[in-house]
C-alpha cells in the first residue's frame, strides 16, 4: 500500500514545485544558508501539499479516470490504493504542510492555503470551463514562485518573472489539453475530461502560438530590462536556451504528440534537458561571477 500511496503522491510533479526558488536564485541569495533553507523547506512543505491535493483530486475524479487510456493505472482508479487510505494520508500531508508553513512565515503560510482552496474549487467547478481551467493552472505556477518570495527577504526579485511564469504556465496548459484531445478516448472528449469538449486541435494551436511568442518576448524585455541584472545586459545570452527550449516543447507536442505530462518532458527528453541545463549554467555564471 505504501508503494501505491506514494505513486499516487505524483512525486514526478514535484518538479513543478521548483518554481519556489525563483526568488532564492533570481535575487542572488543562493549561496545564503539561511536563505536556502528557508527555500528548501518551503519546497518539501509544497510538495506534501500538492500531494495532498492529488490525492483528493484522484478520490473525485477516478470515475473519469477509468475511462482515460493513461490515468486508468493510476492506484486509485485501477484500485490498489484504498480510498479510505488516500483520504487519511491527504488530511495527514495537508496538516503538516499547513502547520509547517505557519511556522516558516505567515505571507507563505496563506499562499498555501490559498493554493490549497484554489485547488478544491479547481476539481470541482473551475477546471470544466474551458481557458478558466488553463487561467487557474497558470495561477498555481504564480503562487509557487510567490511562495519563494514569501519565505525571503527580497531585494532584487523582478516582477517581470511573473509576467513570464504566466505565460509559461499557460504555454504549458495549453500544450497538455492539446495532448489530451490527441489521445482522446473514442473521439469523444466528454469521456475522460469534460472541459475538452471546448477545444479543439485548431483552437489550442492558435493559443499555444500566442502564449509562445508572447513568453518570449517577455523573457527577452527581462533579460535587459529588470533593475536588478547587470548593466552589461549580459542575462540576454540566456534567450537562446529558453527560444530552444520553447521551440523543444513545440515540436514534441506536435511532431510526437508528447506534452499530457510535462514534467515526464523535463525527466525523460534529453534535448530539452540540455537546454534547461545550459540555461541554468548561464544564470548562475552571470548572477553569481559577473
Amino acid at each position: 500500500m505504501l508503494k501505491y500511496l506514494f505513486k499516487a503522491m505524483r512525486p514526478r510533479q514535484w518538479t513543478k514545485n521548483a518554481f519556489i526558488f525563483a526568488a532564492l536564485v533570481f535575487d542572488r541569495k543562493l549561496l545564503h544558508l539561511d536563505a536556502f533553507l528557508d527555500t528548501l523547506a518551503a519546497f518539501f512543505l509544497f510538495c506534501l501539499l500538492a500531494s495532498s491535493v492529488y490525492l483528493i483530486n484522484d478520490v473525485l475524479d477516478r470515475e473519469a479516470d477509468r475511462n482515460h487510456p493513461v490515468k486508468k493505472n493510476r492506484p486509485i482508479a485501477s484500485g490498489k490504493l484504498p480510498i479510505s487510505a488516500a483520504l487519511t494520508a491527504a488530511v495527514v500531508f495537508l496538516l503538516v504542510a499547513l502547520l509547517g508553513s505557519l511556522l516558516l512565515s505567515r505571507g507563505f503560510f496563506i499562499i498555501s492555503a490559498i493554493y490549497f482552496v484554489l485547488n478544491m474549487v479547481y476539481t470541482k467547478w473551475l477546471k470544466h470551463y474551458p481557458l478558466i481551467d488553463v487561467l487557474v493552472i497558470a495561477a498555481c505556477f504564480d503562487l509557487r514562485v510567490a511562495a519563494g518570495v514569501s519565505v525571503i527577504e527580497v531585494q532584487r526579485f523582478s516582477p517581470w518573472l511573473y509576467v513570464v511564469m504566466t505565460l509559461l504556465a499557460l504555454y504549458l496548459g495549453f500544450g497538455k489539453r492539446r495532448a489530451e484531445l490527441s489521445v482522446m478516448v473514442n473521439g469523444n472528449p466528454e469521456s475522460h475530461r469534460r472541459v475538452l469538449s471546448g477545444y479543439s486541435i485548431a483552437f489550442i494551436d492558435q493559443l499555444i502560438t500566442i502564449v509562445s511568442s508572447a513568453t518570449i518576448i517577455a523573457y527577452s524585455l527581462y533579460t535587459f530590462s529588470a533593475p536588478n541584472l547587470p548593466e552589461n545586459h549580459s542575462m540576454m545570452l540566456t534567450i537562446p536556451f529558453v527560444l530552444y527550449a520553447i521551440f523543444r516543447y513545440l515540436y514534441l507536442i506536435n511532431m510526437e504528440n508528447a506534452g499530457g505530462e510535462p514534467e515526464e518532458i523535463l525527466l525523460k527528453d534529453r534535448p530539452f534537458q540540455v537546454s534547461i541545463l545550459l540555461w541554468g549554467v548561464a544564470v548562475m555564471v552571470i548572477f553569481y561571477l559577473f
